[in-house]
């Protein structure tokens, strides 16, 4: 009787001590770099998409962060209160029969965007057995959810009720997503593919969708039971790059927003009004945040046109964000405009407005780094501006044309340095 009290005396304190190695890091995690999402015991470091403080459907369980299942479509995401840009992230989760959630990544906060799967990727949980209803494979454990598929035959979940491990690798655009130690997919995100993916149909009305470079992390109550643990990640390191903007040939690359008129001429980018003398936009489709960018232009006509960055798009012909404006002679060509927001932040001093050469060759450079925002026209440096709201923004360059009509604009050599 002896040894058996002694036998359940050491299990309990083997499973005890098991337990009590959850959420923790190992002293050669914390040398590598590794950091922990969740401490095992509060709610710390989390809280609502758009908001400040978790609200009550995300609780602390047992030392997991568990999902009560009272979510849905609309509600029910919590968010890391730091950025991540590139990272190696794992955790550890487990799911009620026939339950559905995911994680997120690169996910932005914005006011007029209400769920976070409308700008971040999802590593897609599910109950593949279990779940009631008819999925596709892009919906499947371990996808990239509605982009790309896990390789079936690498995908080994545990049954409902177990523990599964998961890893996120992002590394400047390269992508792993792995499965109880096996790597399932991979792909390079913005790659041609990746957009292709992007634009058949199911991200129609998110044009935003997996642009952003950096975001919070999300967890998705979907309405079912979820539990994590362990959930760590390590920063990996940006690798700038130096891009040519416009090939010379086509706008690809680059997307059109509006009816208004982009085409390529002679070697050269025209932006030209049309019938409908509205305002038209052609955005990168890629995000920049830290950049040196120069850009030469020729204002054919009248020339209302300018240079937007850090901007995205709402929806329609809209766009939210900063621009460098280029504009007809007087009208602070190099002056900073805030759309949707504050308007003009900052002009260029009066005397400069005549460093404008209207109808020949303008070299424009913007620098743009953490808040700092500096223009020049010519050489001659026209506002320097320190902006911390400039400084939270991320997303595309977009050229613009002008409503109200007869503006013609060409533009070459567009090159971009990220910092």
């Amino acid at each position: 009787m002896k040894k058996v009290f002694l036998y359940v005396f050491i299990a309990s304190v083997f499973f005890a001590s098991c337990q009590s190695n959850h959420n923790e890091l190992t002293d050669a995690e914390k040398a590598a770099g590794w950091k922990l999402l969740f401490d095992g015991k509060t709610l710390d470091g989390w809280r609502d998409y758009n908001g400040t403080e978790v609200t009550g459907i995300w609780v602390v369980e047992n030392g997991t962060l568990a999902a009560l299942g009272q979510g849905a479509d609309e509600y029910g995401y919590i968010v890391t209160d730091q950025q991540y840009e590139n990272f190696e992230l794992t955790f550890d989760w487990k799911i009620s029969p026939g339950g559905n959630s995911g994680v997120f990544y690169h996910v932005v906060e914005r006011p007029r965007v209400s769920v976070p799967y409308a700008t971040g990727p999802e590593y897609q949980l599910l109950d593949n057995e279990g779940f009631p209803f008819p999925v596709e494979d892009w919906q499947l454990a371990g996808a990239d959810y509605a982009m790309y598929v896990a390789d079936p035959t690498k995908v080994n979940l545990k049954p409902v009720g177990k523990w599964n491990n998961t890893k996120i690798l992002f590394d400047n655009g390269h992508v792993e997503h792995w499965l109880n130690g096996v790597k399932i997919l991979e792909f390079e995100a913005w790659s041609d593919d990746w957009f292709d993916r992007k634009n058949s149909g199911k991200w129609d009305d998110f044009p935003e969708y997996g642009l952003a470079r950096k975001g919070v992390f999300s967890l998705q109550d979907h309405g079912d039971r979820a539990w994590f643990r362990n959930m760590k990640v390590r920063e990996l390191p940006r690798k700038p790059k130096e891009e040519t903007l416009f090939n010379g040939r086509d706008l690809h690359g680059w997307e059109v927003y509006g009816t208004e008129l982009w085409y390529v001429e002679n070697g050269l980018l025209v932006c030209e009004s049309g019938p409908d003398k509205g305002y038209g936009y052609l955005a990168t489709r890629k995000y920049y945040d830290d950049f040196d960018l120069t850009v030469e232009f020729k204002q054919e006509a009248d020339g209302n046109s300018g240079v937007f960055f850090r901007s995205y798009i709402p929806r329609g012909v809209q766009i939210s964000g900063w621009q460098c404006e280029v504009a007809p002679p007087n009208l602070h060509t190099g002056g900073i405009y805030e759309s949707y927001g504050r308007g003009w932040l900052i002009k260029p001093p009066a005397e400069k407005e005549s460093i404008l050469k209207m109808g020949d060759w303008n070299t424009m450079r913007i620098v743009a780094k953490g808040d700092k925002v500096t223009t020049y026209l010519n050489g001659v440096e026209m506002i320097d501006i320190e902006d911390d709201r400039i400084g939270r923004g991320q997303g595309r360059i977009a050229l613009q044309i002008h409503d109200g009509g007869g503006i013609k604009v060409s533009w070459r050599n567009l090159k971009l340095k990220e910092l």
